[in-house]
């Protein structure tokens, strides 16, 4: 929240991507031990450049990734702009605008007693495109993979759990992070998406999902593990073939997920989705209504999310690096965050 030199560019997009190629030392610094840890994420508060934002953010991740949006990081940046008073709280709601990179994002918060108990988010257009619907891919060691890909700020290949044999069950956490990296890398390789207004190419990241079903009071539930990259996989080196599980419902994957189920007609808009993580906390989306994003022949139709969850401060801390530090970016050893290359040059999607 503070402490960040000015960082060049237009637009956050742009600010994004400076950060991404120029100062990831900071995300270095935050990320690895000995500050950080494997699953840790960083959000940088930026001045805005749209006017009708109060904040700005750039949001990064292990092994360089720097998303367009992320759902679960913006309920973190919304929570601490107001409980820390940067963004004034006004009970019972306060509503304000915030710019990801990916564009503004409307927040909406329930506060009570000085404390943001209800976060909801308007993000940015999610959409899956028929082109990408029903992709079969071959992964080594699984054979031929059916799944979807669809955007809901990052480009999500969407798999049944079932379909590969596999539960969201944390006791089986190794597997989904394996077969989830490897079949992620397999759909990138073999059908390659790209966003049609942003130079964001994909798929990016996995969620395997289980069946939707009916809860009592009939809101649509289903739920989910998001696996994230935590290094470059190589397919001659199985020790590569790993990655790391997201501990929320994730945002921007309910917002694939919903995209797709809209799309297959499993999903009507204004209609509630309830989205549960591995470790049992929920997510609350729902379809605005539906609009397009780009033009001409990359005109594709979309839908407006809302995302609905709470974030909890965790620390107040000041991050220092002594002079004499001998690690002044943190350091990774592989044996816990498996990151063996950090660099962001190495990355496929930059």
């Amino acid at each position: 929240v503070g402490g960040m030199p000015a960082v060049p560019g237009r637009t956050m997009y742009d600010k994004r991507n400076h950060m991404m190629r120029h100062m990831d030392h900071f995300r270095k610094l935050l990320l690895l031990e000995p500050r950080g840890y494997p699953c840790q994420n960083a959000n940088f508060i930026l001045p805005p450049v749209h006017p009708d934002a109060a904040f700005g953010y750039v949001i990064a991740e292990q092994n360089a990734v720097y998303p367009a949006m992320s759902g679960h990081n913006t309920i973190c940046v919304a929570t601490a702009l107001l409980e820390t008073g940067m963004v004034p709280m006004q009970e019972p709601i306060t509503e304000f605008t915030i710019e990801a990179p990916a564009g503004l994002i409307g927040i909406s918060a329930r506060c009570e007693g000085g404390k943001a108990v209800e976060v909801t988010l308007k993000t940015t257009p999610a959409f899956c495109r028929p082109r990408d619907m029903d992709v079969v891919v071959d992964v080594p060691e699984l054979g031929k993979v059916k799944l979807d890909i669809a955007y809901g700020g990052m480009h999500y290949a969407i798999v049944d759990a079932a379909s590969v044999g596999l539960t969201i069950d944390p006791k089986r956490g190794r597997e989904l992070c394996r077969f989830g990296e490897m079949i992620k890398v397999a759909a990138r390789e073999q059908h390659p998406v790209q966003h049609p207004e942003l130079d964001y190419p994909g798929c990016d990241i996995l969620v395997f999902r289980e069946a939707a079903r009916r809860l009592d009071d009939g809101r649509l539930f289903a739920r989910n593990t998001v696996i994230m990259s935590n290094n470059d996989l190589d397919w001659s080196r199985p020790e590569t073939w790993t990655a790391m599980i997201d501990r929320s419902p994730c945002g921007t994957g309910t917002c694939a997920v919903m995209a797709s189920l809209h799309a297959r007609g499993e999903l009507a808009l204004g209609e509630d989705f309830v989205h549960e993580s591995i470790v049992g906390s929920r997510f609350v989306g729902r379809l605005l209504e539906e609009t397009s994003v780009g033009e001409g022949q990359e005109r594709v139709a979309a839908v407006v999310p809302t995302i609905t969850g709470r974030a909890w401060i965790t620390q107040h801390c000041t991050v220092v690096v002594d002079p004499t530090d001998p690690f002044p970016e943190g350091c990774d050893i592989g044996d816990c965050c498996r990151s063996l290359r950090q660099h962001v040059a190495l990355s496929p999607r930059h």
